[in-house]
């Protein structure tokens, strides 16, 4: 058996004196691991890093064997990867969200929709959309997608305020009203109706929007806890926005002035 596709690092593990196991999110195959002989060299080392991408030879006897890698860098974004805490935290997360996707399970879209939000990831305002857009398409790859895109109620496209907890369906302001303090916040710039870029609230209830339900239908329901870089993420991200509109505040106040 052999296959080549592209891939990006997720992960490694030691495995003996001086190969690793390595897993990675490929294109047409899935989360994929594999055993890379030598990966513990120098040459080797550098590009066998969470977030950067390579070119993959698989072989193995049968199917459904481990089976080995043979790796050529193509991106190597690691070490841009460490220089801020949105891009340290958002990199563990996003290997999390997909290790809750079964082994070897095609998702092309999702390997599309990762390259772009590793390229995004020093920026807090791009990165906490994409990520909140990644995990609403990791959930709906699981069976328990979100509709945002009308009221559960009404069947309206205007002025959608809530999501309801019980059914991941969005609500109008009017339908939801009576029930308000028991929905959740539908964040703006998900709106089709909007059309903008998140802001910190928006971005905030987006963050609380998507962790409610990875709870109620994953985490909960497999007895595991969401993955600390998850919260590592979200609060580098609310900091770094928040931090930027009181720079800009600063801004326009002494311009004005």
């Amino acid at each position: 058996m052999q296959w080549h596709d592209r891939a990006i690092i997720l992960g490694i593990k030691r495995h003996g004196e001086s190969s690793v196991i390595a897993e990675m999110m490929t294109r047409e195959r899935g989360r994929h691991l594999g055993m890379v002989r030598s990966g513990r060299s120098r040459t080797m080392q550098p590009v066998l890093q969470p977030g950067n991408e390579v070119e993959v030879t698989w072989r193995a006897r049968l199917d459904e064997h481990l089976g080995e890698f043979r790796v050529e860098p193509l991106t190597l974004r690691a070490a841009r990867l460490m220089e801020t805490a949105t891009a340290v935290y958002g990199v563990q997360a996003l290997g999390s969200l997909l290790r809750l996707l079964p082994e070897r399970d095609p998702h092309p879209h999702l390997f599309e929709a990762l390259e772009v939000i590793l390229e995004n990831l020093h920026n807090p305002a791009d990165a906490g959309e994409l990520f909140v857009r990644f995990e609403l398409a990791v959930l709906n790859d699981l069976g328990f997608g979100l509709d945002l895109t009308e009221c559960a109620a009404t069947g309206t496209r205007l002025d959608l305020a809530y999501v309801s907890p019980k059914s991941g369906r969005a609500v109008s302001r009017n339908a939801g009203a009576p029930w308000a303090d028991k929905m959740l916040l539908m964040p703006s710039f998900l709106s089709m109706e909007e059309n903008r870029a998140a802001d910190f609230d928006s971005l905030d209830a987006a963050f609380r929007l998507t962790a409610f339900f990875l709870h109620r239908h994953v985490y909960e329901p497999r007895g595991v806890e969401a993955a600390a870089a998850r919260d590592g993420f979200v609060q580098a991200a609310l900091k770094a926005m928040k931090a930027t509109a009181r720079d800009n505040g600063f801004s326009e106040r002494k311009h004005n002035g």
